[in-house]
Protein backbone atom coordinates (compact mmCIF):
# COMPACT_ATOMS: atom_id res chain seq x y z
CA UNK A 1 0.00 0.00 0.00
CA UNK A 2 1.54 3.19 -1.10
CA UNK A 3 1.22 6.34 0.99
CA UNK A 4 -0.10 9.41 -1.06
CA UNK A 5 1.36 12.70 -0.24
CA UNK A 6 0.08 16.30 -1.38
CA UNK A 7 2.40 18.19 -3.08
CA UNK A 8 2.10 21.90 -2.29
CA UNK A 9 1.41 23.03 -5.54
CA UNK A 10 -1.82 20.37 -5.66
CA UNK A 11 -3.12 21.46 -2.16
CA UNK A 12 -2.93 25.24 -4.37
CA UNK A 13 -4.37 23.61 -7.18
CA UNK A 14 -7.58 22.82 -5.17
CA UNK A 15 -8.27 25.83 -3.26
CA UNK A 16 -8.14 27.73 -6.56
CA UNK A 17 -11.42 25.02 -7.75
CA UNK A 18 -12.59 25.28 -4.12
CA UNK A 19 -13.02 29.26 -4.38
CA UNK A 20 -13.87 29.11 -7.74
CA UNK A 21 -16.48 27.25 -7.31
CA UNK A 22 -17.74 28.65 -4.01
CA UNK A 23 -18.17 31.35 -5.30
CA UNK A 24 -21.65 30.23 -6.84
CA UNK A 25 -22.09 27.41 -4.34
CA UNK A 26 -20.12 26.69 -1.21
CA UNK A 27 -21.62 22.78 -0.70
CA UNK A 28 -20.50 22.14 -4.22
CA UNK A 29 -17.11 23.32 -4.13
CA UNK A 30 -16.88 21.11 -0.61
CA UNK A 31 -18.52 18.01 -2.47
CA UNK A 32 -16.00 18.36 -5.14
CA UNK A 33 -12.89 18.84 -3.20
CA UNK A 34 -13.71 16.13 -1.05
CA UNK A 35 -14.61 13.87 -4.14
CA UNK A 36 -11.41 14.41 -5.58
CA UNK A 37 -9.65 13.65 -2.38
CA UNK A 38 -11.29 10.20 -2.28
CA UNK A 39 -10.89 9.52 -5.76
CA UNK A 40 -7.36 9.85 -4.85
CA UNK A 41 -7.06 7.12 -2.47
CA UNK A 42 -7.62 4.68 -4.76
CA UNK A 43 -4.04 5.31 -5.75
CA UNK A 44 -3.35 3.46 -2.56
CA UNK A 45 -3.96 0.33 -3.71
CA UNK A 46 -4.06 0.69 -7.52
CA UNK A 47 -1.26 3.33 -7.96
CA UNK A 48 -0.81 2.36 -12.01
CA UNK A 49 -4.89 2.78 -12.10
CA UNK A 50 -4.30 6.47 -14.03
CA UNK A 51 -2.92 6.86 -17.74
CA UNK A 52 1.08 7.57 -18.36
CA UNK A 53 1.79 10.61 -19.84
CA UNK A 54 2.77 9.96 -23.36
CA UNK A 55 4.61 13.27 -23.20
CA UNK A 56 7.30 11.33 -20.77
CA UNK A 57 7.99 8.03 -21.10
CA UNK A 58 10.75 7.54 -18.67
CA UNK A 59 8.64 9.03 -16.21
CA UNK A 60 5.98 7.71 -14.13
CA UNK A 61 3.64 10.69 -14.11
CA UNK A 62 -0.11 9.57 -14.42
CA UNK A 63 -3.24 11.08 -14.54
CA UNK A 64 -6.16 9.72 -12.49
CA UNK A 65 -9.29 11.45 -14.14
CA UNK A 66 -12.23 12.26 -11.67
CA UNK A 67 -15.50 14.20 -13.70
CA UNK A 68 -14.13 17.46 -15.88
CA UNK A 69 -10.84 17.14 -13.59
CA UNK A 70 -7.41 15.84 -13.99
CA UNK A 71 -5.24 14.18 -10.85
CA UNK A 72 -1.61 14.44 -11.90
CA UNK A 73 0.67 12.36 -9.45
CA UNK A 74 4.20 11.13 -9.79
CA UNK A 75 4.63 7.25 -8.29
CA UNK A 76 8.19 7.60 -6.79
CA UNK A 77 8.32 4.37 -5.53
CA UNK A 78 6.41 1.62 -4.62
CA UNK A 79 5.29 3.47 -1.02
CA UNK A 80 5.41 7.01 -2.26
CA UNK A 81 2.83 8.88 -4.63
CA UNK A 82 2.98 12.70 -5.31
CA UNK A 83 -0.09 14.55 -6.34
CA UNK A 84 1.52 17.13 -8.43
CA UNK A 85 -1.92 18.93 -9.57
CA UNK A 86 -5.50 18.80 -9.60
CA UNK A 87 -6.04 20.35 -13.48
CA UNK A 88 -9.18 20.81 -15.58
CA UNK A 89 -9.34 19.17 -18.54
CA UNK A 90 -9.32 22.37 -20.95
CA UNK A 91 -5.66 23.08 -19.75
CA UNK A 92 -2.69 21.79 -20.57
CA UNK A 93 -0.86 19.66 -18.53
CA UNK A 94 2.28 20.41 -21.21
CA UNK A 95 2.57 24.05 -19.34
CA UNK A 96 1.97 23.04 -15.64
CA UNK A 97 3.99 19.82 -14.73
CA UNK A 98 7.74 19.19 -14.30
CA UNK A 99 9.41 17.81 -17.70
CA UNK A 100 12.84 16.82 -16.17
Amino acid sequence: MAKINWTKEAEDWLKIIFNYIAEDNNDAAVRLVTAIYRKAEILNDFPLIGYKLHDWPDRHIRVLLYGHYRIAYLIRDEENIDILGVFHGSLNLDKYLPKE
